[in-house]
């Protein structure tokens, strides 16, 4: 049976408060990690990431430098004082991130989602009350398998524990890159009250131009701090290029953000405007899609001299979406009118391609 669980935790202010962590996607070369060490400790982070080994979902893409990475951190460590933190996934990299006295391990979403993979590394980390261990939220969305992740390190002894709220893995073109789904870390907190937990709105935004705002409206729903990509040219970064901001950016951005005291996290009015916010976006991302769609069908009938209104098609589209539309609920008369605005769309894009000359 466990001799610990999720309520011998230790909570993380010792590392600031918020606690901001920042650092480049991956440490690409000595001089590259040092130059964003530098930049990051002259405006005030105290936490200094990047990833040495990352994981790739397609073969070919670069995958970290390895162990060599270690030893640069190790210098960042030695030069600026900084609490140096990275990635890992398998026995080996707890290992190697040990030894090399790194101070804060994050858990990737993968991983999380790995049972097998987390038994194995709380196994190695059995006992260990001095290392901090973020566990980031596993690719779908299960309050289960984040929290399962969580009390395997617990039940091993590790009381420095963080989560890590990255977003949720969805297929489509959505508004971010990773669906928010902000009910699910509001959940973890009910569940875990004294577990402090980051947002990183680098992975859900996907985008810089979204950091901003994703970093501010998790400081408003009570997040404890923010974990960002910051690398000093982040155009030609390898990896996450998309999404890293340079230091100075940074620097401003902290420098703007308001922080709210009495804010809970389980702010329940918040909590709903947000779902409905990510419901617009997700509705919005879907009718773009459509849209897309429905052009390529105007390009498909000009092509072969087809009317592009059919009559009998239209009135089975309808009554099919009405049909399903009962089945969730939903009243048969504001479907219709939402079907007909969406067709009426539909019609004139395909028209303005029918009318364009070749």
């Amino acid at each position: 049976m466990p001799t610990r669980s999720l309520q011998d935790i230790v909570p993380l202010h010792d590392l600031g408060e918020p606690l901001i962590i920042a650092g480049p996607c991956s440490a690409e070369s000595e001089q590259q990690t040092l130059d964003a060490a530098r930049a990051l400790s002259a405006i005030g982070v105290k936490v200094f990431r990047a990833g040495i080994w990352k994981p790739r979902t397609m073969p070919g893409g670069f995958e970290g430098v390895g162990d060599a990475g270690l030893t640069w951190l190790r210098r960042v460590k030695q030069e600026t004082g900084m609490t140096i933190a990275t990635e890992v996934a398998t026995v080996d990299h707890v290992h190697a991130a040990l030894d090399a006295g790194v101070d804060v391990l994050w858990i990737g979403a993968r991983t999380t989602a790995n049972t097998f993979a987390m038994q194995d590394i709380a196994d190695v980390l059995h006992g260990n009350d001095k290392v901090i261990v973020l566990v980031k939220n596993p690719l779908n969305p299960d309050l289960d398998l984040w929290l399962g992740a969580l009390q395997r390190l617990a039940y091993a002894g590790v009381t420095r524990l963080g989560a890590v709220h990255r977003g949720f893995s969805s297929a489509g073109a959505h508004f971010y890159r990773n669906d928010p789904q902000w009910h699910i870390p509001f959940e973890l907190r009910r569940c875990v009250p004294e577990l402090t937990i980051l947002c990183d709105p680098s992975h859900i935004g996907g985008k810089r131009e979204f950091v901003k705002s994703l970093s501010q409206q998790a400081l408003d729903m009570g997040f404890d701090g923010l974990m960002i990509e910051s690398h000093c040219n982040p155009d030609q970064a390898l990896s996450d290029s998309a999404q890293q901001i340079t230091p100075n950016d940074l620097k401003k951005l902290l420098g703007n953000l308001v922080i709210r005291s009495g804010v809970p996290i389980e702010d329940e009015l918040a909590l709903l405007r947000q779902q409905i916010d990510d419901c617009d976006r997700d509705l919005l991302a879907v009718l773009a899609r459509r849209m897309g769609v429905s052009r390529e069908i105007g390009s498909f009938k000009k092509a072969h001299n087809l009317r592009i209104v059919q009559p009998a098609r239209y009135q089975s589209v309808i009554n099919e979406r009405i049909k399903l539309a009962s089945a969730l609920g939903l009243p048969s008369e504001f479907v219709k009118q939402v079907m007909e605005a969406i067709h009426a769309e539909s019609v004139r894009q395909q028209l303005d391609i029918n009318n364009t000359s070749e």
